[in-house]
């Protein structure tokens, strides 16, 4: 009797089947396991997100300037933004990166950064004008990607990342209930937090320009 070896598989009676070794599907493709919604970084980004509120009463219990009570609204703020730090590198490092986390975690960055902006300026601890300057370059920053999606995404670079450590260090040294040199400190910070919000806010702009007028990225 004949027997015959066909792509990876043995044909006819008397086959061994010690030697089968079945053909691979050219179709065939191992689907990567699904990230669950509730991983370690997500979580943090939730928490960031619900520290936001727990930070703005801190910072207006009392009248706003009871130095215990912004002792406190710097600790939670400091808490929030170290959050942002982690919850990235986790994502990235242990391929926890979602839909959800893509959306939440800008969301949490900017409502963060907003609150504690507003609240200084209402509380007239920073001019209305620096509020202003960041708030319209975080939002029309974020409306030009949405603009420009569909042929490309812009991402986050190394000056807008120094922008928001800087602005994140000037606001806690201002929310601190500190005085004199401590005080100078922070508005200098928060003068070079603007120009780097300008800077990479016109970098954006120009990287936005070239996606809208260049040829629109397909996915394969």
């Amino acid at each position: 009797m004949t027997v015959q070896r066909e792509e990876g598989r043995w044909t006819g009676a008397s086959a061994p089947r010690s030697e089968f070794v079945p053909a691979p599907r050219p179709d065939s493709q191992i689907e990567p396991a699904a990230v669950p919604l509730m991983n370690i970084a997500n979580v943090l980004t939730v928490l960031r997100i619900a520290l936001v509120p727990l930070f703005l009463l801190a910072l207006f219990a009392d009248g706003g300037h009871d130095p215990n009570w912004r002792w406190a609204a710097a600790a939670l703020f400091g808490i929030a933004a170290i959050t942002d730090r982690f919850d990235g590198q986790l994502a990235r490092k242990y391929g926890l990166i979602t839909d959800f986390g893509k959306l939440a975690d800008p969301i949490a960055d900017k409502a963060l950064i907003g609150a504690a902006l507003i609240g200084l300026s209402v509380l007239g601890d920073l001019p209305w004008w620096i509020t202003l300057v960041i708030g319209v370059r975080e939002i029309g920053i974020t409306l030009l990607r949405l603009a420009v999606v569909r042929r490309g995404v812009i991402p986050a670079g190394h000056g807008g990342k120094l922008k928001t450590l800087v602005q994140s260090v000037a606001i806690a040294v201002l929310v601190l209930p500190l005085e004199g040199a401590w005080a100078t400190t922070g508005m200098a910070l928060m003068y070079v937090a603007v120009v780097l919000t300008v800077v990479t806010g016109l970098d954006y702009v120009v990287q936005a320009a070239r996606l809208w007028f260049g040829s629109p990225r397909h996915s394969a």
